[in-house]
């Protein structure tokens, strides 16, 4: 079962994201909670993912994000916003959440969205605004994205540019023909290379250096 918290300031969005959830085979929704009580209510629980909303009283998403940075049992984080221009998302991303989702998501896409998560995959709204990667990356990261891009192997490459897809690690390896544990040691050493501590500053890297625009995705 896949051990999930959702963190919202809102008891009917809390509500309607547990109802939804726990309605698929895998998944658990096994506490909700408002921002104050976020990071005891994660502590106990120990989730494996967690639905994170950016903005909440007395305690916001950012500054939950930033303290379960150094969790002794850090889960996978996605923030929620009502927002695909939200002004925080790129700081989120920084922060390293997993990706963000919009409250309105189809509900019968987000248990998917969540196995996503916990198989190591990258989660971004289809309607993410070219606004939000730009305030997340500098004008002039093109040349620089090209250059780290330029430091990996083939087969690096070819695992992130699935990795920007939003494939977990398994799917990655089906599709290549790789172990899991052969994908985690790619991703590790994109990441490494990159100097960047998440899958989704990598796919946006990517991204900017024109890698996804660049390079066939292997056949499935």
């Amino acid at each position: 079962m896949i051990r999930v918290v959702v963190v919202d300031d809102e008891l009917l969005v809390r509500s309607g994201f547990q109802l939804i959830l726990n309605l698929a085979p895998d998944i658990d929704v096994v506490a909700t909670a408002d921002g104050p009580r976020a990071l005891d209510v994660i502590a106990l629980h120990h989730p494996d993912v967690v639905l994170l909303d950016i903005r909440m009283p007395g305690k916001d998403g950012l500054s939950i994000l930033h303290e379960l940075r150094v969790a002794p049992e850090r889960p996978v984080v996605a923030m929620l916003t009502t927002f695909d221009s939200d002004e925080y998302i790129a700081t989120a991303l920084r922060n390293g959440a997993a990706g963000f989702l919009l409250k309105d998501t189809d509900p019968e896409q987000l248990p998917q969205l969540v196995r996503t998560l916990h198989g190591g995959g990258v989660v971004l709204s289809p309607t993410v605004s070219s606004t939000v990667v730009d305030r997340y990356l500098s004008a002039g990261a093109d040349q620089a994205g090209r250059d780290l891009v330029g430091l990996l192997t083939h087969r690096e490459r070819e695992v992130l540019v699935l990795l920007a897809d939003g494939l977990s690690n398994a799917e990655i390896g089906g599709r290549l023909f790789l172990s899991v544990g052969t994908v985690k040691d790619h991703v590790s050493a994109i990441l490494a290379k990159f100097d960047v501590g998440t899958r989704v500053q990598a796919s946006l890297l990517a991204q900017r250096a024109g890698l996804l625009h660049d390079t066939e995705r292997p056949a499935r």
